[in-house]
Parts: C-alpha cells; sequence; structure tokens
C-alpha cells in the first residue's frame, strides 16, 4: 500500500528486523525485532483493519529479512512496502546486498535512504550529513537505476539544521520516528515503529490513528522542540 498523502490521518507502521538476527545489534537495538508469528499478527491485523486503506508499513536499517522473511508474507497478504537502507552495511552478514535491492525492487517494494552509517544526523558536520544524505542517495539510485527521492532519519533524531540539510538534497518524503497520524504537510511525516513487547490494544490504536489527548500534547511538544533545536 504507497501511501498517499493527500489523505489525512493517514498512520505509518515501521519494522526493523523479522525473526532472528543474523548480524550483532547495537544497543537497544533487540527492542525492535519482531518475532515471524508476531509478524504475521500485524499483518492479519492491517489486512483485517477498517482503515486498511490508510496504513502503510517500511522498514529501516536494510535488514536481510526484509526480504527473506517480510517480503513473503507481505507479498501473501497483497501488500507491498518501503525499504530504507543503510548503504554501510550492503553487503554485510545480515544485511542487504545489491542483488537483494533489485529482487525487492522486483516484487514491489520500494527503496529509500537511511543513510550510510547509521549515525545520529543532529550529530554531524555539514559535510558529515552531506555524505549521510547525498552519497548514500546516489549510491541507491546508482543499484536501482532510478531516482530515490526519500529519506527515513535514523533513531527519529532531527533539528533544523538536519530539515533544511534534506529540503536542499532535494528529499520528497521524510520519516521520523514520532509517532501519530500523516497529514497532507508533515515534513517528516510521522510513523509509529513496531517493538516486541507492543501490545494488541497498542496496536490497535496506532491502525486506528488515535492518540491519547496528554499523549498528543507531548508528541507535539517534542516535534516542534526538535524542529527548532
Amino acid at each position: 500500500m504507497k501511501l498517499t498523502f493527500a489523505r489525512r490521518n493517514a498512520r505509518i507502521v515501521n519494522f526493523h528486523g523479522i525473526g532472528l538476527p543474523a548480524r550483532e545489534l547495537e544497543p537497544g537495538e533487540a527492542d525492535y525485532w519482531v518475532s515471524l508469528p508476531r509478524f504475521r499478527d500485524i499483518l492479519d491485523r492491517i489486512v483485517d483493519h477498517p482503515d486498511r486503506a490508510l496504513v502503510s508499513i517500511t522498514f529501516d536499517d536494510g535488514n536481510k529479512s526484509d526480504l527473506e522473511i517480510a517480503a513473503p508474507e507481505l507479498l501473501r497478504r497483497g501488500l507491498d512496502a518501503e525499504i530504507f537502507v543503510l548503504t554501510g552495511r550492503l553487503g554485510q552478514s545480515g544485511s542487504l546486498g545489491v542483488d537483494d535491492i533489485g529482487e525487492l525492487l522486483r516484487l514491489g517494494m520500494r527503496i529509500g535512504s537511511h543513510g550510510q552509517s547509521h549515525s545520529d544526523w543532529t550529530s554531524l558536520s555539514s559535510r558529515q550529513l552531506d555524505v549521510e544524505l547525498v552519497a548514500s542517495r546516489a549510491r541507491l539510485e546508482e543499484i536501482c537505476g532510478a531516482p530515490v527521492r526519500s529519506a527515513a532519519i535514523p533513531f527519529g533524531r532531527y533539528n533544523g539544521a538536519v530539515l533544511g540539510a534534506l529540503r536542499k538534497a532535494g528529499y520528497d518524503a521524510v520519516y521520523s520516528s514520532d509517532g501519530g497520524c500523516v497529514d497532507r504537510v508533515s515534513f517528516p511525516s510521522p510513523r509509529t515503529s513496531v517493538r516486541h513487547d507492543m501490545s494488541d490494544a497498542a496496536l490497535d490504536k496506532i491502525l486506528s490513528g488515535q492518540l491519547q489527548p496528554m499523549r498528543l500534547l507531548r508528541r507535539n511538544a517534542a516535534v516542534a522542540m526538535k524542529r527548532w533545536a
């Protein structure tokens, strides 16, 4: 399901790894790896949800499980996803390779940039940020044979300088991890990352686009602070 940004209240569900990791994980990363049975259950809930047309799916980090596990499960349900790749991990153990990206495209998935080194973009110099935003995209465009116009921000960390650099680099769509719904002017567009311990009740609220008033207020305040930092 390709996200249509003209739609109000669109929801983006973001995954990282599925099944057993085939590489050493970074600190805290294991919280975002989901078992295969749970992944199947979440996809079934998306397919059966009354707001299915408003829900889209993304994956961060370019893990091998995107192709080997996630893609077949998506296709069985008539779903697709956008895969955000770290070019610095291409071909490494447990990560997607060049041929894998070609296969994902053939299967109807879309490819975006997650940068090169999985670093906090707010901590980088302008030259380092250029590598993350421009050089990584050039590599992906070489592999895909087509323009790459979307990016997902590592760790969801951004500030005004990062957003300005993304705009300058010409990205049409940028994704954060702020949670909540997308509107017509979202930049970056908020996503909700699935954790291994996420309850059914929490997932149902995400799929329905529900945020409690106090949580929405806190999220909006946090987004405003990041934009102006």
